[in-house]
């Protein structure tokens, strides 16, 4: 089934994109160690009770699969005996939004960080054969490798608004650095409808809760502070739709959940 690619109805180039995250990382060096070494920051966020920001995020997901018991029986004989394994791949995909802040104390904060993320899902679905060949069918990539079987790769996209809530714990104030950790919970709700997910290969549910888990560390500039962080997520809900999932596949998957590792860039 065809499907249309995130990165190409963006025309994103991947590695133009991590060149120039890298030039800038490259370039905040000097000013860091000005802050670090000599700079006072003149910012006065920590002391206010509300704050905001921005930020900017790239983050790699995937989905967790679990197999049905019916699938890990060899005795049985159904439509999905050719299915050799089913794998999900990591994808990038990046996200923005906005930073509320609310400061319970000096190194204890709950923050909301609303966003809108761009996801992209890839499964490699390894078929038994015979035949050695290589196939595009509508858009999926067909290969086929001596000794494994066919290997068919099915792509969904989907944008996705995210509501975290989390708390936040800060070390205390060394020069113009802190570091601080957070955990918390998200509510996330795709943007599609659910008639439209439905001409996926692999289908899934719009809505999800998960559980969310980072550490980052907070540079002092004169007038806005910057924090890179890496937040872990883990989706809660089983999203597996087996109903409107290509025959062959119905039956094998019990569970699909998400999962995804991100890099934030905030500004506050």
């Amino acid at each position: 089934m065809q499907t249309t690619h995130i990165w190409n109805k963006l025309n994103l180039r991947r590695n133009k994109v991590v060149l120039v995250g890298l030039v800038f990382f490259l370039a905040t060096i000097p000013t860091f160690g000005q802050g670090m070494f000599g700079l006072t920051s003149a910012s006065s966020s920590d002391n206010k009770p509300l704050s905001y920001g921005f930020f900017l995020a790239t983050h790699n997901s995937t989905l967790r699969v679990k197999y049905s018991d019916v699938f890990l029986n060899a005795a049985v004989t159904n439509g999905f005996t050719n299915v050799r394994s089913i794998q999900p791949k990591f994808s990038p995909g990046f996200s923005l939004g906005f930073v509320g802040i609310l400061r319970f104390h000096d190194q204890v904060s709950m923050m909301f960080t609303p966003k809108v993320g761009f996801y992209e899902y890839k499964t490699d679905v390894t078929y038994f054969t015979d035949q050695e060949n290589v196939i595009t069918d509508g858009g999926d990539i067909i290969i086929d490798i001596e000794n494994q079987g066919r290997i068919v790769e099915y792509t969904s996209e989907e944008t996705v608004v995210e509501l975290p809530l989390l708390f936040k714990y800060r070390s205390q104030r060394f020069n113009n650095t802190r570091m601080y950790w957070l955990g918390g919970a998200s509510y996330q709700f795709r943007t599609k409808s659910q008639d439209e997910a439905n001409v996926d290969d692999i289908v899934m549910t719009g809505q999800d809760f998960s559980l969310e888990a980072g550490m980052g560390f907070e540079v002092y500039f004169k007038y806005f502070k910057f924090a890179p962080e890496i937040r872990f997520s883990h989706g809660l809900n089983n999203l597996y739709q087996a109903e409107n999932t290509l025959p062959e596949l119905r039956d094998a998957i019990s569970s699909l959940k998400k999962k995804s590792i991100t890099i934030y860039l905030n500004f506050q």
